[in-house]
């Protein structure tokens, strides 16, 4: 078996850091960069960009609402149009520094509030992937397990990646808990192993309300700017190893 493990990264802004993401890259597969909507910035996009070429790992854009007070996590009632300019406009930002180093974006991961929206709005989502694929017809794209995001991918002919969250919680109809609800983080490292190897397994997940729900794990998040980010990350890659499952980007 195998599995990508990706991350957020990316997500400091001038002065002010935000996660470690030279340790945290040792141990992912792929990694999702900010492009400057709700976090990051040119020089932070350039230095993520070497950092995940020095580490063969994957990269990817992860474009989010504009809302840097919010860090992107606040709905925004955005036109279809708009929304198109938006992803073509960070997607194309990340897309131009990656390449000028000899690099490649493999896949698009929306952020946040518009990851969340994209989920459940098929017009978000319809509207996400005709940007992308205005952009490359070869670039994936990443979205929660079972979500109107990953269906609209297939259905436009571009690659689609069931994500699936080690350090996220689980509403019963396979949405991920609001951060503004308590206990919508996984604190415990043990239990975020144990439900990474069951989803990956078995294909099934228990829901905050103790509900089994099947999920498609083809890529596992963890934060990047979680407190428990890097001993999660250690614990998966430890334990993904003593069960025979190889940890492989997806494209």
């Amino acid at each position: 078996m195998k599995i990508d493990i990706n991350a957020d990264l990316g997500e400091s802004f001038g002065k002010y850091r935000l996660g470690n993401d030279e340790e945290l890259m040792k141990y992912i597969s792929s990694c999702n960069i900010a492009c400057g909507f709700h976090a990051g910035d040119p020089s932070v996009i350039k230095k993520t960009v070497l950092l995940a070429l020095e580490n063969s790992v994957q990269i990817g854009a992860h474009p989010g609402y504009p809302d840097l007070m919010g860090f992107g996590r606040r709905n925004m009632d955005i036109e279809n149009d708009e929304l198109f300019d938006i992803i073509l406009y960070q997607v194309g930002a990340l897309k131009s520094i990656t390449e000028a180093y000899g690099g490649v974006i493999r896949h698009v991961k929306p952020h946040g509030a518009l990851y969340n929206t994209a989920a459940i709005n098929r017009k978000v989502a319809e509207t996400i992937c005709k940007a992308v694929k205005k952009i490359d017809d070869k670039i994936g794209i990443m979205g929660l397990s079972g979500s109107y995001l990953t269906e609209e991918a297939t259905a436009s002919g571009l690659i689609a990646v069931n994500e699936v969250f080690a350090d996220r919680q689980y509403e019963n109809d396979g949405t991920l808990v609001s951060r503004k609800k308590p206990n919508s983080s996984i604190e415990d490292s043990q239990l975020c192993l144990k439900r990474v190897i069951k989803m990956i397994k078995e294909g099934k997940v228990e829901s905050i309300e103790n509900k089994i729900i099947n999920i498609n794990a083809e890529s596992i998040c963890i934060h990047g700017d979680g407190k428990k980010a890097i001993e999660f990350a250690k614990i998966i890659n430890e334990g993904l190893f003593l069960n025979d499952i190889e940890i492989r980007s997806f494209i």
